[in-house]
Parts: structure tokens; sequence; C-alpha cells
């Protein structure tokens, strides 16, 4: 699949997240037909600053629920800092409640 095809794809689902609720890698590589690409919708977060219209990049987390991607907003609290302002709690890196946090794409709520 082309790169920005994919990444297209990455950042149209991660839009739909809502406020307050969080996706992982692997969530949004099976809902765009790439179920083995979960290291790629990373790449594609990591690349997202750089998109016109915002993508809530801060909201996608891997499956255990762990920031393994505040590296990459310039201040390694930014993440954290983001989804805090959302009334997600973090302790250790790790967003608390995180099952009922999980948003599912198919969930449409």
């Amino acid at each position: 699949m082309e790169e920005t095809g994919f990444f297209k794809k990455v950042y149209e689902l991660a839009r739909q997240i809502p406020f307050g609720r969080v996706c992982t890698y692997g969530i949004i590589a099976k809902n765009i037909g790439s179920p083995q690409a979960a290291r790629m919708v990373g790449w594609a977060m990591n690349k997202s600053s750089h998109e016109k219209e915002f993508v809530p990049a801060h909201r996608v987390v891997n499956r255990k629920g762990l920031l393994t991607g505040k590296n990459h907003f310039g201040n390694t609290n930014t993440m954290k800092e983001m989804l805090e302002s959302e009334g997600i709690e973090i302790i250790d890196n790790q967003i608390q409640r995180f099952e009922e946090l999980l948003w599912f794409p198919e969930m449409n709520d």
C-alpha cells in the first residue's frame, strides 16, 4: 500500500477518536484493513504534526495503554498533559481505567 494512502486512512480514523477516549495502534491498523501494520500506524502518528488538519495523535497509545509515543511530541510531558486535559488520568505513563476509555471505531459513539 502506498505510504501516503495508508497515512491518510490512519489520520481519518484517528480524527474520529472522541475527546476523553483513546485508541491503540493495533485497533487502527485492523480497522483500516492492515492488521499487521500497528508499527506503521505509529510512524503515521509521528508524522501527523505535518498535517494541515489536526490529528489527535495523543489519543493513540499502545495495546497496554502506555504512552509509548510521548517522545515524539517535542516535550515528553506534552502527550500526558494533553490526555489529562481531556480528563484522562495517567500514572507512570499508564492510562488508568484503560479498558473503560478504549474506543473501537465500530462503536460509533
